[in-house]
């Protein structure tokens, strides 16, 4: 018995913020003091390293659970299915609800808590429950469910990404540009067929890389420095994924028993175009090989990186056809993977 995705959704906010919006973001350095370019120059190097040109804000009335909500309300559509019969609501997020022009995180009750309320889900058998995971938090939730399901606990679920990054960057870090909001969302059951969930590996590492990404002061001296922001090693973090990712991606390759060559897709957080690319590069070396064409398919370049929401958000642009030239069939072999804080890394092999 095999998990299998019978229905997807996602949230993609309405509020586009192109680079443009950057130009007038005073970018310091972590002493505090202005870096040695222009904005203009630095919004290029940064559009050239990261792909991202575009991002997507949420509006000031909705937080993480309103987003996580609206993906979970389609993916249910989507699988066509009675909602009191699902068994697990796990929802992954970093920051909880942050309410627009606030600073604190609310995660009493749990964000999953939060989404089976909006759900009108009277089935009190149905737990729901939230995962801190960093960005692979949404490919961990989906391992968990495959847990609970061959354990025979449960036998359908929901399980969502989704998070406002935009209410917790520091404007004064050029790293902001980085962050978008969004959800999405799957609902997962057992199947008695070859396809679903062939696969899956994670591991934390955190001896030494802990605090790649961490919750840091502004870096404007100016501002209250007990107002936490998020904050990261981008080049250790870059140079963590390229030795940690390719390894864990052929882990679950070789566990399911299948050859590369039937890779028809691979699904991977978004978060560095290049440092994607690097990555997938590097597992396809693993094999003596080099990636096919169009086999990463990418939407940072005008979603920007949502975290635990980009591989859901993808998957379920992709599988509606909804995302030109990229298609997904019966039988196709896909890869979903992901790194980020903890430092986390995980992925898992899925059959359509």
């Amino acid at each position: 018995m095999n998990m299998r995705i019978i229905g997807s959704g996602s949230c993609i906010p309405e509020i586009k913020v192109s680079n443009k919006y950057f130009e007038n973001h005073l970018f310091l350095d972590e002493n505090g003091r202005s870096l040695n370019y222009s904005r203009e120059r630095i919004i290029e190097k940064f559009t050239a390293i990261t792909g991202i040109e575009e991002r997507r804000y949420a509006p000031g009335h909705y937080a993480a659970s309103d987003l996580a909500f609206i993906a979970a309300q389609k993916a249910i559509d989507s699988a066509g299915i009675d909602p009191e019969s699902i068994n697990y609501i796990i929802v992954a997020h970093n920051f909880g609800d942050v309410r627009h022009n606030t600073i604190q995180s609310d995660m009493l009750p749990s964000l999953a808590s939060r989404v089976k309320n909006k759900l009108n889900i009277q089935n009190s058998s149905c737990i729901a429950l939230d995962i801190i995971f960093g960005c692979p938090g949404w490919i961990q939730g989906m391992i968990h469910a495959n847990a609970y399901m061959q354990a025979g606990i449960a036998k359908r679920c929901l399980v969502i990404g989704a998070e406002c990054l935009s209410r917790v960057v520091d404007q004064h870090d050029r790293d902001s540009m980085i962050y978008a909001d969004g959800a999405g969302a799957a609902i997962v059951e057992l199947s008695g067929t070859d396809k679903g969930l062939l696969s899956h590996n994670s591991a934390s590492f955190t001896l030494e890389q802990a605090d790649y990404l961490y919750f840091g002061s502004s870096f404007d001296p100016a501002q209250n420095q007990d107002i936490r922001y998020i904050k990261m090693h981008g080049r250790k973090i870059y140079e963590f994924a390229l030795m940690q990712v390719p390894q864990a991606m052929k882990s679950c390759i070789d566990k399911a028993g299948i050859e590369i060559d039937q890779i028809k897709k691979i699904l991977i957080h978004q978060a560095n175009e290049k440092m994607d690319e690097a990555t997938v590069n590097r597992f396809y070396k693993l094999y003596g090989k080099t990636p096919p064409k169009d086999v990463m398919p990418m939407i940072i370049k005008f979603l920007g990186n949502s975290s635990v929401a980009t591989i859901p958000t993808l998957y379920d642009l992709i599988s509606k056809g909804e995302l030109p030239g990229h298609e997904i069939k019966s039988g196709d072999i896909i890869l979903f993977a992901s790194v980020g804080a903890g430092m986390n890394i995980n992925a898992f092999v899925y059959k359509v």
